[in-house]
């Protein structure tokens, strides 16, 4: 079998983690096998593996040249894994490939997650009286799984990735087989050259993209997402929406693009978009120095980053697609799905997050191996390295609790613009009597644009008396620090959830911007919460430092 992916990408370590690879000077089976059924499990959902026979390993890479493997080794290694695939339980079966590297011959097995894990394998292959044990992979070992790690194993039973589950409405010719040449030539595989005398299935077989029997296969929904022209077909609002609103949301002339077709495909035309309509340069001549300074307002590679996280991680289970918000000062990208709960979003700040599983582990592989993705989290340091060679304030990365949305917003070079980025809590008018009366000033604002004169009186007494204002000053505090629910917010003003307290005190925060929806494409979803919009963080950071100048 060929494999999907360039030789050499694997002995190197470039596309596929150290960690999902092992390499075997030699043939033995029950190490072999004991790596086989961990890889199979997957218990961090990143892919599965490689194992490699006939090559040394040096410091965690492939010591070259390789060993390689006689004519009689591959044939009987290759002949006693038919019998020895059987003693997996349940079945399954890794692929195997041949590769010439460096003069000589090599084996890669190639182990995808399975569909039916957990799977167990005897701990001593050829043993008379056999004794089944689970295996599972931690950093770059592989290990029994024993106590709170088997349990973890055993609570996998059918939760297989969504991008790597069967698709029940997909047909074989929903697959564009030009979408799937591009892969492979991009992925510098040997199967793109030898795809022209194979049929479509074959390929797909071979790519690990089908599942099922051969009399009725079914196509894995990653196979829709990389090599289908429309697949918001299969998973609504599978899109990336792109608005610019660079000259402030009150201006008429932003606009709109939205980015359609194969997932690489989109995120090509965002790229494509930030290129030649949002990134700039600038040249700073500095004195007493030859060289002049050179600075984006937004580093490329930073941008690019964030987008493929987005198109990565999202929950392609939720009807709403990527947005991309241009704003005078930053850049906010957002998608459903968030990060894995065992990440604390301290940690990914700091750049320390180990993550325990991925949401798309397919998806992820072949982005990495089209050259768009990073892995092992190591992107959110690539994207506050970059900003920090360019000299950009930092990042701010958000989710709520529940993990159901995850934003990036990336703020505009100094050079640039005498924008600051957003103030933190700490950064607020605590003072209640002056948020009051900005507030009050901005209800007043929006009543003015909304009602005639007629009208106009009425709709200030409703908003605007002390208590009412009072009980949104207390909402907006709660705010500060992270998104709120509508039961949380009512709870710390002690008032009943219900709709009329809802036109009263929280539409109208939303009216004026100074609330909005983390999921404002679901207003009634159980995981709605309530966040305190930039347009609120900057008029209270302004005023705060209005105050201070005034002591």
């Amino acid at each position: 079998m060929t494999l999907p992916i360039a030789i050499e990408d694997l002995l190197g370590a470039r596309t596929v983690e150290s960690d999902r690879l092992e390499f075997k000077e030699g043939w033995n089976p029950d190490k072999v096998y004991q790596s086989i059924c961990a890889f199979a499990n997957d218990i961090e959902n990143i892919g599965g593996g490689y194992i490699l026979i006939g090559v040394a390993e040096k410091d965690g890479r492939a010591a070259r040249p390789v060993l390689g493997l006689s004519t009689a080794e591959l044939a009987t290694i290759q002949k006693e894994m038919i019998g020895f695939n059987n003693l997996i339980r349940p079945q399954y079966s890794p692929r195997l490939g041949i590769e010439r590297v460096d003069g000589k011959e090599i084996l890669v097995i190639w182990v995808p997650g399975g569909d039916d894990r957990p799977y167990e394998v005897p701990e001593s292959i050829k043993a008379k009286q056999k004794t089944w044990k689970h295996y599972i992979r931690r950093y770059a070992s592989t290990i029994e799984a024993k106590g709170n790690d088997k349990d973890e194993l055993l609570a996998l039973v059918n939760r297989t990735p969504f991008d790597d589950r069967p698709n029940a409405q997909a047909k074989l010719d929903n697959i564009d087989i030009v979408f799937v040449r591009d892969f492979l030539r991009k992925a510098e595989s040997k199967l793109a050259e030898e795809m022209k005398d194979l049929y479509l299935d074959v390929v797909l077989s071979r790519m690990n993209l089908l599942v099922g029997p051969p009399e009725h296969q079914k196509l894995r929904n990653v196979a829709l997402m990389l090599f289908n022209e429309s697949p918001e077909r299969f998973f609504p609002y599978s899109y990336i929406d792109i608005v610019d609103f660079r000259h402030g949301e009150g201006d008429r002339t932003f606009s709109e693009k939205r980015c359609y077709g194969p997932m690489q495909n989109q995120i090509k035309q965002a790229l494509d978009y930030f290129q030649s309509s949002v990134i700039e340069e600038r040249v700073i001549k500095v004195p007493d120095r030859a060289e002049a300074i050179r600075v984006w307002n937004y580093p490329f590679r930073v941008l690019e980053e964030a987008l493929v996280n987005a198109v990565y991680h999202r929950d392609y289970q939720e009807h709403e697609p990527i947005s991309i918000r241009i704003e005078p000062g930053k850049i906010r990208i957002y998608n459903l799905g968030g990060l894995d709960r065992s990440i604390r979003l301290v940690d990914l700040i700091a750049g320390t997050a180990v993550p325990r599983r991925y949401r798309n582990r397919r998806l992820g592989d072949f982005l990495k191996e089209m050259k768009l993705a990073e892995g092992r989290l190591t992107g959110i340091q690539l994207i506050k390295t970059t900003l920090a060679r360019n000299g950009s304030p930092n990042p701010l990365f958000e989710t709520d609790d529940e993990r159901t949305w995850f934003s990036v917003m990336l703020y505009l070079h100094s050079a640039f613009s005498y924008e600051a980025p957003p103030a933190r809590a700490s950064d607020i008018v605590s003072d209640s009597k002056m948020l009051m009366a900005l507030l009050r000033k901005a209800l007043k604002a929006d009543n003015h644009d909304e009602h005639d004169d007629e009208h106009q009186d009425e709709h200030q007494d409703e908003h605007q008396d002390e208590t009412t204002l009072q009980v949104m000053v207390a909402m907006l505090k709660h705010c500060l620090e992270k998104p709120r629910s509508k039961e949380e917010l009512f709870a710390i003003v002690r008032l009943k959830p219900d709709t009329r307290a809802r036109r009263r005190y929280i539409e109208p925060l939303e009216s004026i911007g100074w609330l909005e929806k983390t999921l404002p494409g679901k207003p009634t979803s159980k995981n709605q919460r309530y966040r305190l919009s930039d347009i609120a963080r900057d008029a209270m950071s302004q005023d705060k430092t209005s105050h201070d100048l005034s002591r």
